[in-house]
């Protein structure tokens, strides 16, 4: 699992794109916003989830995530705040921040 973080616009969809595109996956990759999560070819198989609109997963199904959030799957997972205390086998952690014009700082722990 990759968390990705970063302010409105400054590119974490741009970044998991590419991501995805150099784990084999061929279709579109769009912002999940409004879906919560894609599963998206490549092999292994690539989720892509977007918490934005969550306050907080307490409310939710617990099982809302599990879809996407599988031992087999490689999870990119945008605004991660809300479920990151709960979140197992963090991979990294991508910071993208604006550095003004098209310039961004990307820093990944």
């Amino acid at each position: 699992m990759v968390l990705v973080s970063g302010e409105l616009g400054s590119g974490k969809t741009t970044f998991v794109r590419g991501a995805c595109r150099a784990l084999g996956v061929e279709g579109p990759v769009t912002s999940p916003t409004f879906t919560v999560g894609h599963v998206l070819g490549g092999s292994p198989e690539v989720a892509h989830l977007d918490l934005y609109r969550l306050d907080s997963l307490a409310g939710e199904d617990p099982a809302l995530l599990d879809d996407y959030l599988t031992p087999e799957r490689v999870a990119f997972v945008e605004w991660p705040g809300v479920g990151e205390p709960g979140f197992e086998r963090v991979a990294a952690r991508v910071l993208l921040e604006h550095l003004g014009g098209d310039r961004r700082r990307i820093t990944i722990e």
